[in-house]
């Protein structure tokens, strides 16, 4: 994953196997993996590698295949073809988007009984503290608030001192303190050499954690590096301006993707960003605080998908 991919991932192997043996540094591995649900492609000749100590952030649009490509190393998902392989599971924690779990345990006793399954997990107490969940460690689970249950799943998944750590869309629901919690946490993991694989939908999340990223469409690989790299294979610049001009009216240039106006300051999306510039200085002699920048993993999220989906 340390050289920018562009373009789909064509090889699908000719067989299927979930592996616990590694070969090499890599801690899980999907080849050429394809998979169907009925009529709909979840994943199409997929490849992907996590090293150690590293961030993976797997984008996408909704059914890109994220939860699919972690689903399939996990073994939740059987491969239609292609080769999963993961590292000791015992080494691996799990947050997923859809989790049943027993509203009457508290989340203390949750907490307890994954730790319990790992050689030398840390105390309930450690677990708790690191995730911010000691005030609700009483509580039980089934009398939680949405974001208060993703919280404890938290603390469930890190519980183990995992290698690996598997989070699909761990954000989704909680409150930006909660939020910065979480990131705060994760961050503490990958420096002390914990892998991380993420799904999200909030794209500053990748661009604050991520040192790759993975883009999926319609379950292809259509770019992979880092956070600069993939930002670097775009076109697109952000240009801001105070300017009396109509946001309305600067949105049917030639060369505009998108305008948006914050009280006086514009934000324009360009793919031609020095004509839109020049534009912007003949049509406006008061046009002040001028600052062109090139775009941020949204803007290149957003181009790289539609140009796959074209």
């Amino acid at each position: 994953m340390g050289r920018l991919t562009i373009g789909p991932q064509d090889t699908i192997l000719p067989h299927s196997l979930v592996d616990d043996s590694m070969d090499n540094e890599c801690l899980a591995e999907l080849r050429g993996v394809s998979k169907r649900f009925g009529k709909i492609r979840a994943l199409d000749g997929l490849d992907l590698q996590v090293q150690p100590g590293e961030l993976l952030a797997l984008l996408g649009p909704n059914g890109a295949g994220k939860t699919t490509a972690i689903s399939i190393p996990l073994g939740l998902a059987a491969p239609d073809s292609g080769v999963a392989r993961l590292c000791d599971r015992r080494q691996i924690g799990v947050m997923m988007q859809e989790v049943a779990l027993t509203d009457e345990l508290r989340v203390h006793e949750h907490i307890d009984l994954v730790a319990s399954y790992y050689p030398a997990p840390l105390t309930v107490a450690a677990a708790m503290e690191m995730t911010h969940t000691t005030a609700i460690a009483n509580r039980p689970y089934g009398k939680l608030s949405g974001g208060q249950k993703r919280q404890a799943q938290f603390a469930m998944a890190i519980c183990g001192r995992p290698k690996l750590l598997f989070l699909d869309e761990p954000t989704a629901g909680l409150d930006v303190q909660a939020r910065q919690t979480l990131w705060d946490t994760l961050g503490e993991l990958v420096r002390s050499g914990t892998a991380v694989v993420l799904t999200t939908h909030y794209l500053e999340e990748a661009e604050a954690l991520a040192d790759h990223v993975a883009v999926l469409t319609k379950g292809r690989l259509i770019a992979s590096g880092t956070v600069s790299e993939i930002r670097a294979v775009v076109g697109r610049k952000r240009i801001s301006c105070v300017s009396t001009l109509a946001a309305e009216q600067i949105g049917t240039w030639p060369g505009v993707d998108s305008v948006d106006r914050d009280r006086r300051q514009l934000h324009i999306t360009a793919r031609d960003a020095e004509d839109v510039v020049r534009r912007l200085l003949a049509a406006d002699g008061q046009l002040q605080e001028l600052e062109v920048r090139r775009a941020g993993l949204a803007e290149a999220f957003t181009e790289l998908t539609q140009e796959a989906c074209s």
